[in-house]
This record gives structure tokens, sequence and C-alpha cells, in this order.
């Protein structure tokens, strides 16, 4: 069973839909007792660090979701993948999961190409860098969508793959049993959906 962690931030429905597409048995929860007997975790997110941090915290599920980390796979996707860094600049300093090294910052700034959007929106290629389970049913090249205004930095260690946005963006992320996508795979079509399954069988 994957357990989809409901703080309330996020859009639960598309990504319970893409899983049940691959068969899986998923349950949207914020009861501790479902998360640790679930085999998966994922954790959702959209908005702001510091307001989705604060939520997350307020359930009280911030030292289950630690200790279950270490004994099963746990996605963090989107605004997800940013909460597992140590910290985030978004709208101040915030303190983050921390199972991530590295920190969250404003893409705007770093990029060389003044005349890109911010935010990104959009597809993109995604290049990986370290050979990994989560990509065995995908190829080096193809197209992941992406929704963001802020990207993770200084985490060459932990980086499994990156998108050219005029600089590398940080696209997919690990930590030991820890996984986060900067893209939506609930949102990219045919290659989103063989990410999960290869997160389904982590």
């Amino acid at each position: 069973m994957i357990a989809i962690i409901d703080y309330g931030v996020g859009n639960l429905f598309s990504l319970k839909s893409s899983l049940a597409q691959l068969g899986q048995d998923t349950v949207v929860t914020a009861d501790p007792d479902t998360i640790r007997k679930a085999d998966r975790l994922i954790l959702p997110g959209v908005g702001a660090f510091g307001d989705a941090m604060d939520k997350l915290v307020a359930t009280g599920l911030v030292p289950v979701i630690r200790a279950e980390a270490e004994k099963k796979p746990l996605l963090g996707i989107c605004l997800g993948m940013q909460l597992l860094f140590e910290k985030s600049y978004e709208y101040g300093e915030h303190a983050g999961l921390g199972f991530i090294q590295g920190e969250v910052c404003p893409l705007e700034p770093d990029l060389t190409d003044k005349s890109l959007k911010v935010p990104q929106i959009g597809w993109n290629a995604l290049h990986i860098v370290k050979d990994d389970p989560l990509f065995q049913y995908i190829r080096e090249g193809e197209y992941v969508y992406y929704v963001h205004s802020y990207y993770g930095k200084n985490c060459t260690e932990s980086t499994l793959a990156t998108s050219e946005y005029s600089i590398p963006v940080t696209g997919a992320v690990r930590a030991g049993k820890v996984y986060g996508t900067q893209f939506h795979p609930e949102k990219s079509g045919d290659t989103g959906l063989r990410i999960l399954k290869a997160f389904a069988e982590l």
C-alpha cells in the first residue's frame, strides 16, 4: 500500500488517480498508524514552503515521517520535494525536514537567460545524472512537467537528474530511501506514470 500524506497542501486527486491507473493500492491519509502500515509514502505539496511546513508540523506527523523514512521509500513531489531539504529561502528562511543536504532558493536571480519566465511552467527534458532504480522504465531526455519558482541548490551529492532552464535545475534527488522530484510525475503523462511505477516497485 502507498500512503499519500494529507496535510492540507497538494493536488491529491490526480496523484491518487495516476497510482490507481497503475493498479496500486493507495490511500490518502493523515493517520499515523496508516502511515506506519504503508509500504511506501508520498509527500505531495503545492504553495509556499513556510506555510506547508507549518501545516505539516501542526499535524504532528513529522516524527512519524522521520521514523518511517528510515524503513521504507518516501517520495516528495514538487513542494513536497523542497520540504525534504535542510532549509528554504522562500519569503524568509525556514527549516525543512533535513533529509537532503542543501537549500531551496529562488530560481529567478540564478537564471542566465533573463527572458525566461518564472515560475517555470511546462515540459522539460530530464537529464539523468546518476543511474537509479527510479529511472528503470525511462530514458535520458524524456519530458516531464514542471511548475515552480524555487529549486534545490547545493545538493550535488543527492542529485539524480536535472533539467536545463538556462541553468541545470534540480529535477530529482535521493538520500537513502528518500526521493524527491521537482517535476510532477502525475502530470507528466506516460513518462510520469513509468516513474511512479518504478517508485511503487522500490
